[in-house]
């Protein structure tokens, strides 16, 4: 009959027979404490899986996410300079935003607080179309036609050149934080990488409401009325087209350049 002996403190095996990380391996070589073999693989994965801030460290600053190929997304605009001008004319803005890289398009739904509903539907040929409806506000419908020597946004638009400034609290939101081209400050949400808010520095200022990825506006609804067509005369940007970053100056100027 087999006697189950309790170890001493003083045999030299007394730990790794108390502790269950560790087992006892008996060899030609002699006895010696292990850790468990499983154990140990399960600690290199974590290592491996989860390297600590110093090995992270190394790989530099982050880099904004570049934006989905379609998405949707609702901005509240502040377009005074200085938090409140009460002289300045379409101050408050709701812009309802569908951006869809695929069909080289953009559409801006824009909001005037109190006023006017403006279509801003541009094109990747450089071709945008600013137009209003008739409903009761306007007794008659308008287009203007203007022409860019660039396209919409790129997805990838803020990766090339942007300047990281480090995180900064958007209300609730920790934001990594990059300027680009002296012309946008650009605020992303550490958690999820979506926009939470960007700065012109001319002073419009965009705050995130909704980003929905992968939604599309209807093709029906992209296109202009009849009467963009009827009216030939098309404005162009000459003096811009050498500008470095013309696409995003665009970005940034829609109601300056529909006014």
């Amino acid at each position: 009959m087999a006697i189950a002996l309790t170890p001493k403190r003083d045999d030299p095996l007394f730990f790794c027979r108390q502790s269950s990380p560790f087992h006892v391996n008996r060899s030609k070589m002699g006895v010696s404490c292990l850790l468990n073999p499983k154990l140990l693989l399960s600690f290199s994965a974590l290592i491996i899986c989860c390297p600590s801030d110093g090995v992270g460290s190394n790989l530099g600053p982050p880099r904004p996410k570049a934006w989905p190929q379609q998405f949707h997304s609702i901005l509240v605009m502040n377009n005074s300079k200085n938090g409140f001008d009460t002289e300045s004319e379409y101050q408050l803005q709701l812009i309802d935003l569908w951006y869809d890289w695929p069909n080289g398009r953009n559409f801006n739904i824009i909001q005037d607080q109190l006023g006017r509903l403006l279509y801003d539907l541009e094109w990747d040929n450089g071709t945008s179309f600013y137009y209003t409806l008739i409903d009761s506000s306007s007794s008659s419908p308008s287009c203007r036609t203007i022409h860019f020597d660039v396209g919409i946004l790129r997805p990838d638009w803020l990766l090339d050149g942007a300047n990281y400034l480090g995180q900064h609290r958007i209300g609730s939101f920790l934001c990594n934080v990059w300027d680009k081209a002296d012309f946008i400050t650009y605020y992303e949400d550490v958690l999820s990488q979506r926009p939470v808010h960007w700065f012109f520095h001319s002073g419009r200022a965009a705050h995130v409401m909704t980003f929905e990825v992968g939604a599309v506006l209807e093709d029906a609804h992209w296109q202009a009325p009849v009467y963009c067509f009827q009216n030939t005369s098309t404005t162009r940007y000459p003096h811009l087209k050498d500008h470095p970053y013309l696409s995003l100056w665009k970005f940034g100027s829609t109601a300056a350049a529909a006014a």
